[in-house]
């Protein structure tokens, strides 16, 4: 089994790095370690090393998990493709979304919220490559489906979410990324209060911060290569 405690350091030690390197405040990037595929005892070192936020892909996965690990100071987010017919036990089980591209997402999303439970914070994803093979909602069509999302009740719209196409050259992998900030920028300026750039993660973090991030998705540099 990987070193999860130590790459949880060493994660945490890039993401101090870039913060100062790029003339970020101090403790601006939260850490959301991934851990889709990985069992449930790999999540409960992680949480005696400290971390707090998961990510998690598969909903029956993440359900089983969040079911065996029932302390209140876990914050589980659902970073996969959201199917709205998945949208009840995402509302009553999770306490973000990183991926809602469509308002009839949002809308099941803000009906099924239970009344007791804090409102559930989502991102918007952007396909801010324009790749065909993935979801997001394009740059063009952001600021209308933040409008309609915003008066939702259950909800809280807290910022976007990318998934930039793959680049190897900083200088590349940063285009994405600043415009995924630009586009929130352009979107606070009309009256919204975004915070949440959810962009980033094991191979280009530090790009990510550079262009803003608020949060990094980690996976593969804390919990090693997928488990099947």
């Amino acid at each position: 089994m990987e070193n999860i405690a130590e790459n949880l350091l060493k994660t945490r030690a890039r993401i101090v790095a870039a913060e100062q390197k790029y003339g970020r405040p101090a403790g601006s990037v939260s850490l959301l370690a991934v851990s889709k595929t990985h069992a449930a005892d790999t999540i409960r070192i992680a949480v005696a090393a400290g971390q707090h936020h998961f990510g998690e892909n598969y909903l029956q996965e993440a359900l089983e998990k969040i079911g065996v690990l029932p302390q209140a100071d876990l914050i589980w987010h659902f970073i996969g493709p959201v199917q709205t017919n998945k949208t009840r036990q995402l509302a009553e089980n999770f306490h973000w979304v990183h991926c809602v591209d469509r308002f009839k997402v949002a809308k099941r999303l803000s009906e099924s919220r239970p009344a007791h439970l804090a409102p559930l914070n989502i991102c918007i994803q952007v396909n801010i490559s324009g790749e065909s093979t993935k979801s997001g909602v394009a740059t063009e069509q952001v600021a209308e489906l933040a409008r309609q999302i915003l008066p939702l009740p259950g909800l809280s719209l807290r910022g976007l979410m990318v998934i930039p196409a793959p680049q190897t050259d900083f200088e590349l992998q940063r285009v994405a990324f600043r415009q995924t900030r630009l586009l929130m920028q352009e979107l606070n300026a009309t009256g919204m209060q975004l915070d949440t750039l959810s962009m980033g993660m094991s191979d280009d973090l530090e790009t990510a911060i550079a262009e803003g991030a608020t949060m990094v998705r980690i996976g593969t540099a804390i919990f090693g290569s997928r488990q099947t």
